[in-house]
């Protein structure tokens, strides 16, 4: 029987496996991940523990509609200046 992988392990593995080909992280929701932790870990609760990874810097989390996307570090699209950007969309630099 394959030995149980750790929390990081299967939230690393599901980014690498679960992702579009277009994309560089995955949903939380719409990819099954949710689901999945909770059946592979019962007594885990998945925002929390995605929550932790995040507060350690093991993955980034970008809120999106109806749930989150997570993302290996590094892979995550920026957010500078994202005020800005919006300010001049619409014509308030």
């Amino acid at each position: 029987m394959e030995e149980k992988l750790s929390v990081e392990e299967f939230v690393v593995r599901a980014i690498d496996k679960l992702r579009n080909p277009n994309y560089k992280g995955i949903h939380v929701v719409f990819s099954g991940f949710n689901e999945a932790f909770r059946k592979y870990f019962p007594d885990k609760d998945p925002k929390e523990e995605l929550n932790r990874m995040a507060q350690a810097g093991k993955i980034v989390i970008r809120p999106v509609r109806r749930g989150v996307m997570i993302y290996k570090p590094g892979e995550a699209p920026t957010q500078a200046n994202a005020g800005d950007a919006a300010l001049g969309k619409m014509g308030l630099e």
